[in-house]
């Protein structure tokens, strides 16, 4: 096995009374670009802001690159971090900006930022505090490229870009990934947009980490059964139900596990419709526990069940 680019172990961060972070732990491989997902307000910039040496846990321990990113200079120059609100001094054009950033990442590439800048038509002499929304996610997205950084965060790196700047983020993204490989931690609420980059996934639910798997393994995961809730319900008994959700007389479900062949046929003959379930409704099944406690008073998280068996 290789030694982790990232290692979390037991990692609590509280302010107060309040658990940001309990009691997580994972490690992460390089290369690989990794999603990391959940509602807002579940933890993902308190870890973000920990594996960037940016504050430091209550509890458990960090090593990044192997270093602790809190104390360590040369782990600094390993992280790339542009945060979704990315300040700038007020005096700052696009020049300046470019011209700082390679004082933080050793492997900075002038000519992919350049390129970048052109494809995003960054305007030059405007000053950066007038920047748009797009246009600041897209200076965001040139560092961050063009850092070359070993650990690169993206932190909704797509607010403000319009459908087409994005498509043009993802396929430079895979473009550059593919030819200098790198870790690369993405926090997205454009869940299936983004679902085909990542290679693994990690999904926070109020400071705990519900899911920890590659993006191989979320295949079989979950699936759902969608129709009229009294065709749906007999297929229900005695399967792990993530979530439900219902309108009118019509519901979907999502069932943790893979479905077999013989759901799926008698299942549609009873005009259900089973599919495996998506990313994006994988990661809002996981999360609903955040809404109500109605059916546990934690959510069910993959790393305390077993794995599923097809059903």
């Amino acid at each position: 096995m290789k030694n982790p680019t990232i290692s979390v172990a037991g990692v609590t961060r509280r302010y107060g009374d309040v658990a940001a972070l309990d009691d997580v732990s994972f490690t992460i491989e390089q290369p690989s670009i990794i999603g990391l997902l959940g509602r807002n307000g579940a933890g993902k910039t308190t870890l973000m802001a920990l594996l960037t040496g940016q504050d430091r846990p209550t509890a458990g321990s960090i090593h990044v690159t192997g270093g602790d990113p809190f104390e360590s200079a040369r782990v600094q120059d390993d992280i790339s971090f542009i945060r979704d609100n990315q300040r700038y001094p007020d005096d700052y054009q696009l020049k300046h900006a470019l011209r700082i950033a390679p004082l933080f990442h050793p492997a900075w590439d002038a000519a992919l930022a350049a390129r970048l800048v052109e494809a995003f038509r960054l305007p030059a002499k405007t000053k950066v505090k007038k920047y748009s929304r797009g246009q600041l996610s897209a200076l965001g997205v040139v560092i961050s490229l063009a850092s070359r950084a070993p650990i690169t965060f993206l932190d909704e790196p797509y607010l403000g870009l319009d459908a087409t700047a994005r498509q043009h983020f993802y396929d430079v993204l895979i473009e550059d990934y593919s030819a200098h490989p790198r870790t690369i931690i993405a926090s997205t609420h454009l869940i299936d947009e983004m679902a085909p980059l990542f290679e693994h996934v990690l999904v926070l639910d109020r400071g705990r980490l519900v899911l920890d798997r590659s993006a191989d393994d979320l295949a079989g995961f979950a699936f759902t059964l969608s129709g009229v809730t009294t065709r749906v319900e007999p297929y229900l008994e005695g399967r792990d139900v993530l979530h439900s959700h219902e309108i009118g007389a019509l519901s979907t479900v999502t069932v943790r596990g893979q479905a077999g062949r013989e759901l799926v046929a008698a299942a549609g003959a009873d005009g259900v419709d089973v599919r495996p379930a998506s990313l994006q409704q994988i990661v809002s099944a996981l999360g609903a526990g955040s809404l109500t406690d109605a059916r546990a008073a934690r959510p069910t998280t993959d790393l305390d069940a077993s794995r599923a068996t097809t059903v």
